[in-house]
């Protein structure tokens, strides 16, 4: 027998901020919230369930360096251009990490500043 990846704990100031944020993201809903906890998952997920989820802890331990574990995302129903304007309106910022400038990614950061990479190919949303 093997384990599961149940869930993606993230550190953080302002649980609510990221959670409403990274909802907007990957449009997940919210599905828990305990002692300043806020967990979000697909639409449908529970706690445990099948798919991983995000849960937002709240810490008071600021951010200091480049995170050694990121997130990737792509686009669903648009292409990278116009997705990367509406995460911008969401609250994300392009940071640069050493990039060339020829990727075929962006580097951006949730309102936190934890760096997460928008990838350019498109993929089917999730059922």
């Amino acid at each position: 027998m093997a384990c599961r990846i149940t869930e993606l704990v993230i550190d953080c100031a302002d649980p609510r901020l990221l959670a409403d944020f990274w909802c907007e993201v990957l449009g997940y809903v919210e599905i828990d919230e305990e002692d300043g906890y806020v967990e979000i998952g697909p639409p449908g997920s529970v706690p445990g369930g099948p798919q991983p989820t995000l849960v937002f802890s709240p810490g008071a331990e600021p951010k200091r360096e480049k995170l050694r574990l990121h997130l990737d995302v792509n686009p669903t129903d648009r292409d990278q251009d116009a997705e990367l304007q509406r995460l911008l309106a969401a609250g994300a910022r392009k940071i640069d990490i050493g990039q060339t400038g020829t990727e075929s990614w962006h580097v951006l950061a949730d309102p936190e500043g934890n760096e997460f990479c928008l990838l350019r190919r498109r993929v089917e949303a999730a059922p």
